[in-house]
C-alpha cells in the first residue's frame, strides 16, 4: 500500500525489471537490510530479557523455524509475494506443532526431520499452485 512497499515489491520479483522502471535497487536493499538488523537487534533483546543473560549461541537452531513459518505463511521462495498475516499464521502453526511434538517427547532430531519435510511440503505445493495458475492463464490466452 505504500510506495516503498511497492518498490520493494518489485525489486523482489524482478530486480532487473525494478532497476529499468527507474527504482533504486541499491537504495532498497540497503532499506529492507537496515530493517531486518533492528527486527533481529529486538529479538535478541527480548530473548535476553526472557533467559536473563546473553548467551552468543541463544538462537542458534531457530533458523529452520523461522524458514519454515513464512514458507508456511504462503512466501514464495522466488521473491516478491508474502504477506505479514500470513506469516503470523505460519509462526501459530510452527509453535504449534513444535509444542505438540515437545510434548510427545519426540527427539529433537526428528522434530527437526519433520519441520524439514513441512518446508518440502510448502514448497511443492507452492510449485504446484504456480504451475497450474501459469496452465490456466496459457488456457485462458489462447
Amino acid at each position: 500500500k505504500t510506495i516503498f512497499g511497492r518498490h520493494l515489491l518489485a525489486v523482489g520479483g524482478n530486480s532487473q525489471a525494478a532497476e529499468v522502471s527507474g527504482i533504486n535497487k541499491a537504495r532498497v536493499t540497503m532499506l529492507v537490510s537496515i530493517f531486518m538488523g533492528l527486527c533481529a537487534a529486538i529479538g535478541a533483546l527480548i530473548m535476553t530479557g526472557r533467559a536473563a543473560s546473553a548467551q552468543p549461541e541463544a538462537g542458534s537452531g531457530m533458523e529452520m523455524d523461522a524458514i519454515a513459518a513464512v514458507i508456511i505463511g504462503g512466501t514464495t521462495l522466488g521473491g516478491g509475494t508474502g504477506k505479514v498475516l500470513g506469516s503470523l499464521v505460519g509462526v501459530l502453526i510452527i509453535g504449534m506443532i513444535s509444542n505438540g511434538l515437545n510434548l510427545l517427547g519426540v527427539d529433537t532430531n526428528w522434530q527437526l526431520v519433520a519441520k524439514g519435510l513441512i518446508i518440502v511440503a510448502a514448497v511443492f505445493l507452492d510449485y504446484q499452485t504456480g504451475q497450474i495458475s501459469s496452465r490456466l492463464s496459457n488456457r485462458a490466452s489462447k
